[in-house]
């Protein structure tokens, strides 16, 4: 890989093609996922979207949907729950769930987390390291924690 890409991976991405990866998750065609990414729960993904290494995709808590042609940064976290309040009731509360979408054409830089129920319109920009806890409207430009 080194010789070939010039670059170093990780062993699972070495010995792993990312866009077998991604069709083995059912994720759209030409969408490409590294091998160390973390998905659970309901995730969908489109067509020709790519998801960088270190990335967590959590469906647990309802549908997270990304759609085609998004590009999403390493480290990005995505969510669908949130365990505050089950935690700081001392588990009297439950937790808290919403579908999280992600539309189509959507840049979302390194390190940056969506809360649950958050949707992300089409062709927006979301800066690194952002903490994006409202809906971001198409082709809007935001950045920031919270993001802006």
């Amino acid at each position: 890989m080194k010789r070939k890409f010039n670059r170093h991976v990780s062993l699972g991405d070495l010995l792993t093609d990312r866009w077998e990866t991604a069709k083995f998750l059912g994720f759209g065609e030409g969408t490409s996922c590294y091998n160390n990414v973390l998905v659970l729960g309901n995730v969908k993904v489109g067509k020709n979207t790519w998801i960088g290494p270190n990335v967590i995709l959590d469906g647990s808590g309802g549908e997270l949907v990304i759609g085609d042609f998004c590009s999403i940064s390493a480290g990005v976290q995505i969510y669908t729950h949130d365990s505050v309040s089950w935690s700081t009731s001392l588990g009297e509360s439950a937790v808290k769930k919403a579908p999280t979408y992600v539309g189509n054409g959507v840049y979302i830089g390194p390190n940056t987390i969506i809360q649950k129920g958050v949707k992300v319109g089409d062709k927006a920009i979301i800066g690194a390291m952002s903490f994006v806890n409202k809906n971001v409207q198409s082709n809007a430009k935001v950045f920031g924690i919270p993001a802006k």
